[in-house]
């Protein structure tokens, strides 16, 4: 293989909702399609069967329209690319099952990819913006996890400080289902929160030792409060949503921002990066931009297409991997957590 001869990965992603394949040629993404879920509005959250269901309708449609987009047909694919995990196992089955039989039929390798790096390795992508540079720290945080990853190398990466129960994303959609918003609650408390005051109101913050996390006690502690608000005043939510929205939104970048600041710290690492889903939040982008010239952090932050889940991010990590003929096995399974 020449050095610029094209290595095609095919990314699949299916953790959740979101059905999402990509076509990547070396790092530079060539076709990044997601089709989105809009049934789970309906219910408040994520509904696994019909997540599972949905992934299996959109799939082949979505891959068909990837590689439609990238001008390439499917036998030009050096390799396919796939979340294994971790995430709902109705979801992740339809994923890996597809990349397993389309990479029999044409008789290319696998790779199995882990939905956490892959948020991390979306910095990565070739878009023109600058990557972090190693040893650097990444702030991973989504729906469901919390992490502080020190990120030695492309596939060496160490978790060093993680939520020992709720993630931030989590408590985002559990406030805004308390206030009454719609599903995902997260994009609609950073709207509303953006012209409210988040000094307004004051909620509990969590005392956990070293670099862990813990987000219980804030919901608990926004739950209790409403609660008792609207003893007094049934409009109580209406007459300050904006202002309990900033004042939440402000509490939880303030817990993970603390922790990152000790991480750095501890590790003397001034390379900061944030990932995942919750990553979009403009108010965590604007603390961590402040934070950045106190602390005399370099940082980066991903593209909001590359913030939530797609598949770009799992074609990455199939590069790097597939220059280590790191291939997967067609018995493998997938999991719904480590």
């Amino acid at each position: 293989m020449h050095l610029n001869d094209p290595i095609y990965i095919l990314g699949i992603e299916s953790s959740c909702d979101d059905t999402s394949a990509s076509v990547i040629n070396r790092n530079k993404i060539l076709a990044n399609k997601v089709s989105n879920q809009k049934i789970h509005e309906n219910y408040g959250g994520v509904v696994p069967e019909l997540a599972s269901r949905a992934h299996q309708q959109n799939i082949i449609p979505v891959v068909h329209s990837a590689l439609e987009e990238a001008g390439i047909s499917k036998d030009q694919l050096s390799a396919i690319a796939f979340t294994r995990g971790p995430g709902l196992l109705g979801s992740l089955l339809v994923g890996v099952s597809f990349a397993k039989a389309f990479a029999m039929g044409l008789h290319i390798p696998i790779i199995e990819v882990d939905h956490l790096h892959a948020h991390i390795m979306a910095h990565f992508i070739d878009n023109g913006s600058p990557a972090p540079e190693f040893p650097f720290l990444c702030l991973t945080v989504s729906g469901g996890h919390s992490q502080i990853v020190k990120v030695n190398d492309y596939n060496q990466m160490q978790i060093i400080g993680k939520t020992i129960d709720d993630a931030a994303g989590e408590t985002f959609d559990k406030a805004a289902k308390i206030m009454g918003l719609p599903y995902p609650g997260g994009p609609v408390i950073d709207k509303l929160a953006q012209s409210g005051d988040g000094n307004r109101f004051r909620f509990s913050k969590p005392k956990i030792k070293d670099l862990d996390y813990s987000f219980s006690g804030l919901k608990t502690s926004v739950l209790y409060f409403i609660r008792d608000e609207l003893k007094k005043d049934p409009n109580f939510i209406e007459k300050n949503k904006h202002d309990l929205s900033a004042s939440l939104q402000r509490t939880i970048i303030e817990i993970l921002l603390d922790k990152l600041k000790l991480a750095s710290r501890q590790t003397g690492i001034k390379e900061i990066a944030i990932a995942g889903g919750v990553s979009a939040n403009s108010g965590l982008r604007k603390t961590l931009e402040k934070e950045a010239v106190q602390m005399n952090w370099k940082t980066y932050i991903p593209e909001f297409q590359f913030s939530t889940d797609n598949a770009a991010m799992i074609s990455i990590v199939g590069y790097y991997k597939y220059l280590n003929n790191d291939f997967s096995s067609f018995d493998i399974a997938p999991y719904s957590r480590k």
